[in-house]
């Protein structure tokens, strides 16, 4: 039985891929205000514009590459039973070769209906036209979960969690909710590698062994940690 490792992941990882931080200080992403193109209501006030925003995101994520922080995470399955649980929206994790990958906020290479967000489908090219129709009849928009909307996967991703024997954060400000109260259910006798420029405020929490790097620079050194042990 291999030692189970859980690795929550954020928008620092895949920066080093060219893919631009969910969310600036000036709360901009892309140039746009956040609440125009990341809510329900945005959807019902102009689904043309999300449409066209997400379907560049896309095009975007597409044209990267994973880099080498995610090629070591894949390169950890051949000594542990890991679990990658992103609130990244790319699927760079998965390129990169991971094969146990949880998305808390769903994947922009994939569309959904409008009408129940359950029915989820491939995108065929990199666009999602306006008038494609899911089986009810609804229009499809990005499979993202947006602000104010529920996040399916979080109950799985806290019980992955709880079972972690090593725990690894990754470019995350622990900023967003829910996404951020993962690491209360990791237990407190588990290592936690937390890898970030910026580490997080994480009072509270034992076993922090905090490496104040890039992704890519922090894997490497967290790498080393874990082929001595």
């Amino acid at each position: 039985m291999k030692t189970k490792l859980v690795v929550l992941t954020g928008a620092g990882i895949s920066a080093e891929s060219g893919l631009k931080t969910f969310r600036d200080a000036d709360g901009l992403w892309e140039g746009y205000n956040v609440l125009d193109v990341a809510t329900p209501e945005a959807w019902f006030r102009d689904p043309e514009l999300v449409q066209r925003f997400y379907n560049e995101r896309r095009k975007q994520v597409l044209a990267a590459q994973p880099n080498e922080a995610h090629l070591l995470l894949a390169k950890l399955e051949n000594q542990f039973d890991v679990t990658i649980v992103t609130q990244n929206i790319d699927d760079l994790h998965e390129r990169a070769g991971s094969t146990n990958v949880v998305h808390l906020h769903g994947v922009i290479t994939y569309a959904q209906s409008s009408k129940r967000a359950s029915l989820v489908y491939p995108i065929k090219g990199d666009e999602i036209k306006m008038g494609e129709l899911c089986e009810l009849g609804s229009q499809l928009r990005p499979h993202v979960v947006w602000f104010g909307e529920a996040v399916p996967m979080i109950e799985k991703a806290a019980a992955i969690c709880a079972q972690a024997t090593i725990f690894v954060l990754i470019g995350t400000s622990l900023a967003v909710y829910p996404a951020a109260g993962l690491i209360d259910y990791v237990p407190n006798a588990t290592p936690k590698y937390i890898i970030d420029p910026k580490i997080p405020p994480v009072a509270g929490l034992s076993n922090v062994v905090k490496i104040e790097k890039s992704a890519t620079e922090g894997m490497k050194e967290l790498m080393d940690i874990l082929s001595a042990e």
